[in-house]
């Protein structure tokens, strides 16, 4: 459905070069390169700065990238290679949610809703089949009933549910979501966030979303590629992201993780030892690293099980003292001292540990990731 290949885009850099010097470039995008299929939820994940949105952007064609391709549907809207091609944004046929919404706010809802139609190429389009196709989707929105309200007095969700109504109700092969939910209250947005997989779903709409939010990624994509510094760092399902980080940025940034630096004492098909000044860490995963290299490992907190000490012996037992508990509702986030370390446990909300008390962390082989020191 849409391909991306080998994608650049830079900018000058805000430094004032020296005298006789020319401006540097700054990769906004690196040689990027995706491919969505057809009803997939493809998420650009990745703090500011990544370049995710300039990514989104090319493909909407607010921006213009250096070099590179993008076709949807097998339709080439931009290349920068043999041919020349750039395609206007208003020509794509794309629907497109902005971080702000866009809502007209001298419109109504329904007006708002039946802009693209109204605007859009065919305008021999009857005032009766603009109205049925927007009473359709204000339905599936559940706004019908708000169709002659003002968009100034609809609340943020429904804002945010107009603005979606109105990219979906040109029937778009694609849909582009620019971090939709960011201006939304903690708890509406936990809502929207699986109504807006529900309506992806049962449309079987294309939809290619941008977001900083690792929770919202992993809970309504079908793939996700983590983006750094311009790079695609890794590309995978949202269980792949967080069980196997490929490397520390991205063990870092999706969730919570305990990294401590080690070095590989042994490393066979199928398993690695790595020595650390918090003890000694056996993996059961695949990795690509040698005897002798500097690596990281990664355990996160809800693999790791608090034991009374001296009560278990093994691989993956490691001694230490409970340093401090907070109770966060739904579990127990408890910190143990490990040596020089402090690793962060996440256990049952039931579980209580007075400060001091000697314990024994336990995890399981196939719960440690080895990663290389550098991404």
């Amino acid at each position: 459905m849409l391909t991306i290949q080998n994608l650049k885009k830079t900018f000058a850099d805000d430094q004032k070069p020296a005298k006789g010097e020319k401006a540097k470039q700054v990769f906004a995008i690196d040689d990027v390169s995706i491919r969505v299929d057809e009803g997939a939820f493809f998420t650009l994940l990745g703090p500011s700065g990544c370049g995710k949105t300039t990514t989104l952007r090319s493909v909407a064609g607010l921006e213009e990238p250096d070099s590179g391709h993008i076709a949807v549907g097998g339709r080439t809207l931009f290349e920068r290679g043999q041919q020349r091609v750039n395609i206007p944004a208003n020509r794509r046929g794309l629907g497109m949610v902005f971080q702000s919404y866009a809502i007209w706010p001298h419109m109504s809802v329904f007006e708002n809703a039946a802009f693209p139609l109204r605007v859009a190429a065919r305008r021999s389009r009857s005032r009766a089949d603009v109205k049925s196709k927007v009473m359709r989707v204000l339905e599936t929105m559940e706004l019908a009933h708000l169709a002659e309200r003002r968009a100034t007095k609809l609340s943020g969700g429904q804002q945010q549910r107009l603005a979606l109504a109105r990219a979906i109700v040109i029937e778009p092969p694609l849909l582009l979501l620019d971090e939709p939910l960011s201006n939304l209250d903690a708890k509406l947005r936990e809502s929207l966030r699986f109504e807006i997989k529900r309506l992806q779903h049962d449309l079987g709409i294309t939809t290619l979303y941008v977001t900083h939010d690792q929770n919202e990624a992993l809970a309504m994509s079908t793939s996700i590629a983590v983006m750094n510094a311009g790079k695609i760092v890794q590309l995978g399902t949202p269980r792949e992201i967080y069980e196997t980080p490929r490397n520390t940025f991205v063990a870092e940034f999706i969730g919570a993780s305990n990294l401590i630096k080690g070095t590989v004492a042994s490393a066979e098909s199928g398993a690695a030892v790595v020595e650390t000044p918090a003890g000694r860490f056996v993996s059961a995963r695949e990795h690509v690293v040698s005897v002798g290299d500097a690596v990281r490992v990664s355990v996160r907190p809800e693999s790791i099980e608090i034991r009374d000490r001296g009560v278990d012996s093994g691989p993956n037992r490691l001694p230490g003292e409970v340093v401090t508990s907070s109770y966060v509702g739904d579990s127990v986030i408890t910190v143990v001292r490990v040596g020089h370390h402090e690793l962060r446990v996440r256990t049952r909300a039931t579980f209580n540990a007075e400060p001091g008390l000697a314990v024994t962390l336990c995890f399981d082989e196939t719960d440690v990731a080895v990663l290389p020191e550098t991404i």
